[in-house]
């Protein structure tokens, strides 16, 4: 009598059927799942990465603006200190100006008073910018005469111009009434500062 063992080739082929239950179908569902996992875990640190980005430029930001209101604050206290500079420059020039005015008068009328020759005397003196226009009384026309040689002597008078000569018949002799214009110059004044040099110069050929 033949016997077969048909329990052995039916286990070989249950294991064979067990490793061929993974259908095409369930591949391709375990390989959709692994790509939505990956792209979810992508996503996720995508979106981290922008959050921490993100709070990264909140904190520059906030930083930028502390050190701009700092910076604003100097650059109040530069204008303030600016503005008390040029404040004061201008009190220290009014000064020097005063100063300068003050010793001017006295010098032109002592040049003045120099100036004048005998028998003449001064009836008014008028100031208009450096102009003088001086009235006067004299005895003879030489006088006149002596008295504008004076002042165009000066260091303190550039040019001096009669207006008017008048002679008046007295019983006490003539007298010769005149009007004269002399411009001030002030010697001690510091020179004007140069023109840069080549400024105006006509261009080389």
């Amino acid at each position: 009598m033949i016997r077969i063992n048909l329990l052995a080739t039916d286990r070989g082929a249950t294991k064979k059927k067990v490793g061929a239950g993974v259908t095409a179908a369930q591949r391709v569902t375990i390989g959709a799942a692994l790509i939505l996992l990956s792209t979810v875990v992508g996503i996720g640190w995508w979106f981290w990465s922008l959050q921490t980005e993100s709070k990264q430029l909140d904190a520059d930001i906030a930083r930028a603006e502390v050190e701009a209101q700092q910076l604003r604050s100097v650059l109040a206290q530069v204008q303030k200190f600016e503005t008390e500079k040029a404040r004061l420059q201008q009190r220290v020039s009014l000064i020097e100006q005063l100063r300068r005015g003050q010793t001017g008068p006295v010098h032109i009328l002592d040049e003045v008073s120099k100036a004048l020759p005998d028998r003449l005397w001064l009836v008014s003196m008028s100031q208009r910018g450096a102009d003088f226009t001086m009235e006067g009384r004299t005895t003879a026309l030489t006088g006149v005469s002596d008295f504008v040689t004076n002042l165009q002597a000066s260091t303190w008078f550039g040019a001096v111009e009669l207006l008017d000569s008048q002679v008046d018949q007295t019983p006490a002799g003539d007298i010769v009434r005149f009007t004269l214009r002399a411009t001030s110059e002030n010697p001690e004044a510091p020179p004007a500062p140069a023109a840069p040099a080549g400024r105006g110069a006509p261009p080389a050929r």
